[in-house]
């Protein structure tokens, strides 16, 4: 009984550790949110804009080729919808590449885990 108690009593404090943890990273991202409040705001919307033209440019690019080579050389596949289909692709990995760059830049490393050696 006593052994079972001690297995409780030390599954209980790692759960708190854990818990303390998780709070203690919540609270220094608000912190630090709060401090750079005048910037997430203009941040945002950079990040939005570039976001926005990576994905429309690509596209509209592949869909004028597309045209094009429909009208000079005409053939049975749609050179326009494949090529408009790959033009979202690649503005969509182009977009995932700077959404991922923004949030590197913004995090730094705050939202790791540290590692106490439990």
């Amino acid at each position: 009984m006593d052994d079972q108690y001690q297995k409780s009593k030390e599954r209980r404090r790692r759960i708190a550790e854990a818990f303390t943890d998780r709070v203690d990273r919540k609270a220094a991202q608000k912190i630090r949110v709060r401090q750079e409040e005048d910037q997430t705001i203009w941040f945002g919307l950079g990040v939005f804009g570039v976001v926005g033209w990576s994905v429309a440019i690509p596209t509209l690019i592949g869909t004028f080729i597309g045209l094009w080579i429909d009208a000079a050389w005409p053939s049975r596949f749609s050179w326009t919808l494949m090529l408009l289909i790959a033009g979202v692709m690649f503005g969509s990995m182009n977009a995932w590449f700077w959404v991922k760059k923004a949030g590197m830049y913004r995090s730094k490393g705050d939202d790791e885990p540290k590692s106490k050696g439990v």
